[in-house]
C-alpha cells in the first residue's frame, strides 16, 4: 500500500478506496478494569477476548447512526481504535507498535437487550455486536503525525454531559499486547483494525442523541442517532 498520498484519512468514506481500506474488525472485550466490574465481571488479568464486527458496520464521522432494529437498549462504549498497516503471525509483543497505520477513535455500539439474552444463554454475541452501523469510527491520524499513544484521557459526551471517562493506561492488555495476542488466534494484515475496548460509563443512547467523543491528537468523533 502507497501511503504517502493520504497523510490523513479524512474520513470513513476513504477507508474504502486507496489507500486504507478496512479488511476486518476486531473488538476487546473488557480490557478497562472498572468497565469489567460494571458488566459484573472479574477484572482481574486474564488472556483477553475478542468478538468482530463486520467491515461494513463502520459509520463515518459527522454521520447519523440509524437505531438499529429488534433493540430497546442501544449502549455507546467509547474506544480508541488501532488500524493496522501491516500484519502476520505471533507477533512479539516488542515488535507489535511496527505495525500500527494510526489511531482514530471509534464507538463499539451494543444491543444490550440482545447480548444480555445471549450471554445468559451461552449463546454467540454477534447480533448483540455486529449488526449495522454499530462501527462509527473517527478518522485515522497517522503515527507519524502523533506517535505511539500509551496513555491519555479517553472521554464521551452524550448531548453535552459527560457519560465515559478513562485514561488508556488503565487498559488491562496495553495495545503492543494485544496486537500480540490476536496475533496468535489469526493471521492479522492492512486494513484491520482493533477496536481496543472501553472505561466505565457505558449506557444508553435514543434517537435524537449527539455523541461526541475526543482525545488528544485524534480528530473528534461525533454522530447524531436517528
Amino acid at each position: 500500500m502507497d501511503y504517502s498520498i493520504a497523510p490523513h484519512v479524512a474520513s470513513v468514506e476513504v477507508l474504502f478506496r486507496k489507500p486504507f481500506c478496512v479488511r476486518r474488525i476486531f473488538c476487546v472485550g473488557r480490557n478497562y478494569a472498572d468497565h469489567a466490574r460494571e458488566m459484573g465481571a472479574n477484572p482481574e488479568r486474564e488472556p483477553p477476548f475478542f468478538f468482530t464486527k463486520p467491515a461494513d458496520a463502520v459509520v463515518a464521522n459527522h454521520k447519523a447512526m440509524p437505531y438499529p432494529p429488534a433493540t430497546k437498549n442501544l449502549h455507546h462504549e467509547v474506544e480508541l481504535v488501532v488500524a493496522l498497516a501491516s500484519g502476520g503471525h505471533d507477533i512479539p509483543v516488542d515488535k507489535a507498535n511496527d505495525h500500527i497505520f494510526g489511531y482514530a477513535l471509534g464507538l463499539d455500539m451494543t444491543r444490550r437487550d440482545l447480548q444480555s439474552a445471549a450471554k445468559e444463554k451461552g449463546q454467540p454475541w454477534d447480533m448483540g455486536k455486529g449488526f449495522d452501523h454499530s462501527a462509527p469510527i473517527s478518522a485515522i491520524t497517522p503515527l507519524s503525525m502523533i506517535g505511539i499513544l500509551t496513555a491519555g484521557p479517553l472521554q464521551l459526551s452524550v448531548n453535552g454531559a459527560v457519560r465515559q471517562k478513562g485514561d488508556l493506561s488503565e487498559m488491562i492488555w496495553s495495545v503492543p499486547e494485544v496486537i500480540s495476542y490476536l496475533s496468535g488466534l489469526v493471521e492479522l494484515a492492512p486494513g484491520d483494525l482493533i477496536y481496543t475496548g472501553t472505561p466505565s460509563g457505558v449506557g444508553p443512547v435514543v434517537k435524537g442523541d449527539r455523541l461526541e467523543a475526543k482525545f488528544p491528537g485524534l480528530e473528534t468523533l461525533s454522530i447524531t442517532i436517528s
